[in-house]
């Protein structure tokens, strides 16, 4: 598959298992407090709420949507709720700050996440000076990747050329949408993101790592050597 003409000129990251590697394991307490924060609202046991999670999650995108769209809750109160939790798994990456020092062109983060979230993430890694903007799912009128429009509103916002961008994610479908508008897309593989990208086709994908920063670093060693 051959990839965009051009090297990106922006850079769009996700945030969650993509800027920090997957064994951090963030979500794991974010999802925990999906649960509880579903039982507490619909006033059920944890098991029915983990069954209501999974159900709104397929039906709707995320779970906070279908709280949303049934249940008239507040996303601001859901997502202050959900990602009050631990950041102390996330260490410091002295590699991600050198790659993203040393990569040229504008950085942004596109995150599912809300814009507080990003920058706690973003502190611990220490890698907050290297971006201009967070586009989160405020932004994104509480709509989760892969919806289109969101995709469509931030490349707007942000005065984003799709074909002079690059988008890392590690969910694979959500890298569609941007391939479909020009994009170059970097896959982050984790063992869950593989799972769920069994028996899919893989054509959008142009690049794939297990490892953001040395991907980076690694990027822009070639483009040095090729000039």
């Amino acid at each position: 598959m051959a990839a965009p003409k051009h090297d990106p000129d922006v850079w769009l990251f996700d945030i969650d298992n993509t800027l920090y590697p997957a064994r951090c394991n963030l979500f794991a307490q974010i999802d925990v407090r999906i649960s509880r924060y579903i039982a507490d609202w619909l006033k059920v046991d944890v098991e029915e709420a983990r069954r209501v999670q999974k159900q709104y999650w397929r039906d709707h995108g995320t779970s906070m949507r279908g709280m949303m769209t049934l249940h008239g809750v507040d996303p601001r109160h859901m997502l202050a709720y959900v990602h009050d939790i631990d950041y102390s798994p996330v260490p410091a990456s002295p590699e991600l700050d050198a790659a993203l020092k040393a990569l040229p062109g504008r950085k942004i983060v596109f995150t599912a996440g809300d814009v507080p979230h990003a920058e706690r993430v973003m502190e611990r890694l220490g890698v907050a000076h290297h971006f201009e903007a967070i586009f989160d799912i405020v932004a994104g009128d509480y709509w989760p990747k892969p919806h289109q429009a969101i995709y469509d509103k931030l490349v707007v916002k942000h005065d984003v050329d799709p074909t002079r961008a690059a988008f890392a994610d590690d969910v694979s479908a959500n890298l569609k949408p941007a391939h479909d508008m020009g994009m170059r897309t970097v896959w982050i593989r984790t063992e869950e993101s593989v799972k769920r990208a069994a028996d899919t086709n893989l054509d959008h994908i142009h690049h794939q790592t297990d490892d953001l920063a040395t991907w980076l670093s690694d990027w822009v060693a070639q483009r040095s050597t090729a000039k």
